[in-house]
């Protein structure tokens, strides 16, 4: 297409075609002579100014449908490429192979146990060219790169592995088979494979977000003279279809505004998702592009290979660059599914400028024209620019054909995904297309193919692993630092009774904990306090002047609050993350820290505090991939509770988090009421994961309620870790009931003891219980060791050690729903009753006396709960349980709080 004719489809007549002939001319003569980059300073002095003329421009975020890097300006591939092109096959064919063992088992094994033969086909080259010649292994003068991997191709993973010896043929003969121990993960799992995978991805959307995050902290960590990191990479392999997730773009601003050229991003574009098209009617590739140019990122498109490049020569008029735009992905899905001819009639053959270029060419030859993604010179070019490219994120847009090499058997089909069954016909064309070395007599057995450690294939396999640091993927299991954590003294403050007059709240108990660890000169250092944009709901407004918020341009302005103590201070080496209004990249950020011991062999301490409704509840997600990751570290979920935020309604009031914490295995969860709680579990949390590096990390809620706090009972140390200890005994007394209760609702407990025994002789032992988390694990623990144990000496569940020698009915009653305490029933001793009371229902504003009268967990409500539990007992009668609800004026009529 001509200039002029660009400019009349867009609106604007030429009025004088050889004045804009010379223009072109003339940017022609100035990229030849001087280079494109002078001819990119040109042009934008010339758009300045016709702005500040007021002229009106046409903007596109979008190039041509062709390669970014023209095969003149290409850098060249070091490697072997016949050798990396056998080594490939290999690969493709083991990758394969253990697919289709894994689903041609006997039904009566419980069925097929799936598996992806076409991702990695399509992305066999990208995956070459990186562990030959990009991908750095942690080794003395690197740190080594980090590789956010799509998780569905793990069996490609897989198979370099095996010819790289890290692998067993039994391990890959168990893929998907893991209960006996040695089999391989169905994707990339850290807890699954600890020594192997760095990051869980098959979460789509999840391992770009992380990478993002990821990839600022290393500059963090760098930053901050923590880590030398300046010449790691961190490579973020998505599919298309993948992008469609929120989380694959939400953070791309936040690259392109830090720099991050520590960052690229490869979108493996062949254009199809699980079941279909990403854009059948339209173009992925150019819209994935407008996203990223126009977010600030460096973007390199590869869509052609070299046998394209003769025909684009020869394409004078821009016929074939016109046919090249204007067809639609689900054309180009269609070509691959079909053959040359039909590509020649239905492509070419759509303007005859461009079917006469491929006039001399066969059917096959035009079937043989591959995409930019199969080409191993373009892929080595385009990874070459990627790394060398300065000051901004890269993300490279490669187009590949899902299933490449699989013929008839799915090459870009719809069913392609979903195919993990290949015919014996389908395994002897693929033994074919790749010039495999295995004999038909074999080719039922499906064997795998590993040549002799002395072929100049793995000379080469091994040479070149050795040249970049060592293999990967490979993740580090322990830090080999160490610390030692200042003893539970240091924080005495959050230890001790607050003096007469004076209240805190537990969320102000956690700030003065921190403000004391910072101050250690060892670990100090190595905390890492993450906000999203609310410190002063927190109290921690101070940090940012004692420490500062990281931001790799530092402060170039003058904060409103200059003035005043606590001033709004931003710094190059600042130790805050400020996330924003972000709770995804709170969350990631926090993710990157808490792996730190991992992916950069440096112990970091991340305290990530929140609002807890938006926890686990908006980044649960999230909070299982950290799980997966062995993440270690503290979240904090602030004004916890369903009627602790008592101003804010139904979307802010959190009466489920714990329960949805219990859900990841490795997540050690406590609801404290008081100070020295709170103080006793977190330096309890630093030991096991700092100084132990136990595989945990810690979720905590707080409170925005000032009370006096009672100070640390000696002894009772191991009881609060575990999660039960009697914080306030009664007196002596016939009548007897046990309270148990956590965070805000145990202070209503307290209160209900004394009404109890001012007003019906009752008397009651408090229970404050941290963690009825921690309390049923330990239950069902003590269940399963009776079970399988059954001649031995049965285990008693902490709950029944700690409440069997105080008699009476058990009252719980906590601020969130009635199944997070529900949970230690099965472990009460034998014969008691055990009464709930909890939040079920949506949360609603209110001050916080009516929100906890109309959930009923409030101490009127413990009471009756109690005396109701005595008169079942035959302990009091009936009658007494009616007088205290119409003594406490409780309305018996009104709708239960579930369905309120």
């Amino acid at each position: 297409m001509s200039a002029s004719d660009a400019l009349n489809d867009r609106g604007v007549g030429d009025i004088d075609s050889q004045e804009t002939r010379e223009w072109m001319e003339a940017l022609a003569a100035v990229i030849q002579r001087e280079g494109p980059e002078r001819a990119h300073f040109l042009l934008e002095q010339l758009l300045e100014e016709a702005r500040q003329n007021s002229i009106d421009l046409p903007f596109s975020a979008n190039t041509g449908y062709v390669n970014t890097i023209e095969s003149t300006e290409e850098a060249r591939c070091p490697g072997n490429i016949e050798i990396e092109e056998r080594l490939r096959a290999y690969m493709r064919w083991n990758a394969m192979a253990m697919v289709v063992k894994a689903n041609r088992h006997n039904p009566e094994d419980g069925g097929d146990l799936g598996g992806h033969i076409g991702s990695f086909a399509s992305l066999a080259h990208m995956f070459g060219a990186g562990f030959n010649h990009f991908w750095h292994a942690e080794s003395e003068n690197h740190g080594g790169d980090c590789l956010y991997i799509q998780g569905h191709v793990s069996p490609g993973v897989y198979a370099r592995a095996y010819l790289e010896g890290r692998l067993t043929e039994e391990q890959l003969l168990h893929f998907r088979q893991e209960v006996d121990g040695k089999g391989l993960s169905s994707y990339p799992h850290p807890k699954l494979m600890p020594e192997f995978w760095q990051f869980p991805t098959v979460s789509m959307g999840l391992g770009p977000l992380m990478a993002i995050y990821q990839a600022r902290f290393l500059k963090y960590l760098h930053a901050r003279g923590i880590a030398n990191t300046e010449n790691r990479k961190v490579w973020v392999f998505c599919g298309d279809g993948e992008m469609d997730e929120v989380e694959s773009l939400g953070a791309i601003s936040l690259a392109a505004r830090e720099n991050l050229d520590n960052l690229i991003f490869v979108v493996n574009c062949n254009l199809q998702r699980l079941d279909g098209p990403v854009r059948g009617n339209g173009k992925i590739v150019q819209e994935l592009e407008g996203e990223f140019r126009g977010s600030g990122w460096n973007v390199i498109k590869l869509l052609w290979g070299s046998n394209w490049d003769p025909l684009l020569a020869r394409d004078k008029d821009g016929a074939l660059r016109k046919i090249m735009m204007d067809t639609l992905d689900g054309d180009y899905q269609a070509f691959k599914a079909n053959d040359g001819a039909y590509v020649r009639k239905h492509f070419f053959g759509r303007d005859p400028k461009a079917l006469e270029l491929v006039s001399h060419m066969s059917d096959d030859d035009i079937w043989n024209l591959r995409r930019g993604g199969h080409d191993p010179q373009k892929v080595y070019a385009a990874y070459h620019k990627a790394v060398n490219h300065k000051g901004q994120p890269t993300v490279l847009l490669i187009k590949t054909v899902k299933g490449f090499g699989m013929g008839k058997a799915g090459e870009g089909k719809n069913t392609v995904h979903q195919t993990k069954k290949l015919t014996d016909e389908d395994i002897k064309i693929f033994r074919d297309r790749f010039n495999l070395p295995i004999p038909d007599s074999e080719l039922p057995k499906i064997p795998f193919y590993k040549p002799a450690d002395d072929t100049p294939e793995m000379k080469y396999l091994h040479e070149r692993r050795q040249a970049l640091g060592g293999y990967l993927p490979k993740r580090r299991v322990k830090a080999d630092e160490s610390f030692t954590v200042p003893s539970i003294e240091t924080f005495k403050a959050v230890m001790e009774p607050t003096a007469e007059g004076r209240e805190i709240s537990t969320t102000q108990a956690y700030v003065r904990f921190l403000t004391q660890l910072l101050r250690d000169q060892a670990l100090g250092p190595r905390v890492v306090p993450i906000l999203v944009d609310e410190a002063r709901t927190f109290g921690m407004e101070g940090l940012f002047r004692q420490i500062g918020i990281y931001n790799p341009a530092g402060q170039q302005y003058t904060p409103v609050d200059k003035d005043q103590v606590m001033y709004y201070k931003e710094d190059k080496a600042g130790q805050i993350l400020q996330e924003g209004i972000n709770e995804a990249g709170g969350m990631s950020s926090w993710i990157a820290a808490a792996t730190s011991y991992s992916t950069s062999n440096r112990i970091m301490v991340p305290f990530y505090v929140y609002y807890s409704m938006f926890g686990f509840q908006r980044i649960g997600d999230l909070a299982w991939a950290a799980g997966d990751m062995q993440a270690r570290g503290f979240l904090l979920g602030g004004t916890s509770g369903r009627t602790t935020l008592n101003g804010e309604g139904l979307q802010h009031e959190d009466g489920h988090s714990h329960i949805l914490a219990g859900t990841i295995p490795n997540c050690i969860s406590y609801d404290p009421t008081f100070a020295h709680e709170v103080g006793v579990i977190l330096h309890h949390g630093l030991k096991r994961m700092v100084e132990k590096q136990d595989n945990v990390y810690f979720y905590l809620t707080l409170l925005n309620e000032n009370y006096a706090m009672p100070g640390l009972t000696p002894g009772t140390e191991e009881q609060i870790i575990k999660g039960m200890y009697l914080c306030k005994p009664g007196a002596q007394g016939e009548q007897r009931v046990q309270l148990l209760g956590s965070g805000t609702i145990l202070r209503e407990s307290i209160a209900a003891q004394d009404l109890l025994a001012a007003d019906w002789g009752v008397q009651a032992d408090v229970w404050s219980c941290p963690s009825f988390n921690e309390l049923t694990r330990d239950g069902q623990d003590a269940e399963r060791w009776n079970m399988l144990h059954p001649t031995e000496p049965q285990r008693a569940p902490f709950v029944a050690q700690q409440l069997e020698k105080h008699a009476g009915p058990v009252v719980a009653s906590t601020d969130y729903m009635k199944n997070y305490a529900e949970q230690i029933r099965p472990f009460m001793p034998k014969g008691r009753s055990y009464k709930v009371l909890g939040t079920d229902g949506f949360g609603r504003s209110d001050f916080r006396s009516k929100l906890r009268e109309h959930f009923e967990i409030n101490r009127h409500y413990i009471v009756v709960a109690a005396l109701r539990s005595l008169a079942d007992e035959g302990k009091l009668p009936m009658a007494k349980v009616a007088e205290a609800i119409a003594k406490y004026g409780i309305k018996v009529d009104k709708i239960n709080p579930l369905y309120a």
